[in-house]
């Protein structure tokens, strides 16, 4: 396992776009966050840029990518946004790059592929956090900071109030199968580790981790498909835990919707013999904390926790 250096006020952050395009708005928002963290922006030469559902070609957003790593003027990297496209660039990475020059990575979303990769191909610590574009929350903000310049250890992150006040019970926290799970983090999006199913990049090793998995606004049928593509394709049983986001990002979901999807919930992991809870804090949400990839943790049920065992950062 390789740590990145701690962020620290003053610190240069590349932005980049390595999946879908960012609008204006967006895009202006991303640099004012940085601003926000007391940090100086440096924009990718395609960052900016619009292929049809993508950023920019493949070539255009690799060459963004591979910049972000190998400018040393760059202390950290932050994906704009996610969307699609990341994917596509997992084959023609240069993983020793990254390895000989690691740095905090953070995003979300399609950004999922990058950290699957990056994780298993360099050892580096990435983080699964906002993208540059997000609003940043209170507790979104300081969850971040706590990962990436402050790496204080044994952070303990619990479920934020706003999310528990919501009305859906699908941003509450809910105990499948109670107990505690130790172990190191790997996840991301539900949909994005489903896909990497049957490439070189899909989940394995996974004897002893704790998984963690969100996604957006997916009924309750697709949630289901997905969780069975991963039952069949890897040694779920052999995991630690499951702690799961939210799987949804408003309300617009029925309440018998909502309940559906909580019984899939159980139905596919609740059989595994492991710690199981739901309604954690991160996923496509207005809070959603920053959890640091290939990192021990400790996961407990009872207090819909997640506490990182040392510091993710040096």
């Amino acid at each position: 396992m390789i740590k990145p250096k701690r962020l620290r006020a003053g610190d240069t952050i590349a932005v980049i776009a390595p999946s879908s395009s960012a609008s204006a708005e967006a895009f202006e928002r991303a640099l004012a966050n940085v601003a926000t963290l007391g940090m100086k922006a440096k924009v990718g030469k395609f960052a900016r840029g619009s292929n049809d559902f993508f950023s920019g070609t493949d070539k255009e957003r690799l060459h963004d990518l591979h910049w972000a790593f190998s400018d040393s003027e760059v202390n950290g990297v932050w994906c704009v946004r996610g969307g699609s496209g990341a994917p596509r660039l997992l084959p023609d990475i240069d993983y020793s790059l990254v390895k000989k020059n690691p740095k905090v990575f953070i995003g979300y979303s399609d950004i999922t592929a990058l950290h699957m990769a990056i994780s298993q191909r360099t050892g580096l610590v990435t983080f699964h956090g906002p993208v540059a574009s997000s609003e940043l929350s209170d507790y979104t903000k300081s969850n971040l900071v706590n990962m990436v310049m402050g790496g204080t250890a044994d952070h303990k992150i619990l479920p934020s109030e706003f999310n528990i006040a919501q009305t859906s019970a699908l941003f509450k926290p809910n105990v499948i199968s109670p107990g505690k799970a130790r172990g190191r983090l790997v996840g991301g999006n539900l949909s994005l580790l489903a896909a990497l199913a049957g490439t070189p990049y899909a989940l394995k090793g996974l004897k002893g981790a704790i998984l963690f998995a969100e996604d957006i606004n997916e009924p309750p049928y697709k949630v289901d498909r997905l969780f069975t593509q991963l039952r069949q394709s890897c040694e779920m049983r052999s995991l630690a835990g499951v702690a799961l986001g939210v799987f949804s990002s408003s309300q617009s979901a029925t309440d018998a919707e909502t309940a559906l999807t909580l019984k899939v919930l159980k139905d596919r992991l609740g059989d595994l013999g492991i710690p199981v809870v739901s309604g954690l804090s991160f996923g496509h949400i207005r809070d959603n904390c920053t959890l640091p990839f290939g990192v021990e943790a400790l996961l407990d049920t009872a207090t819909a926790s997640i506490t990182i065992a040392g510091s993710p950062v040096i």
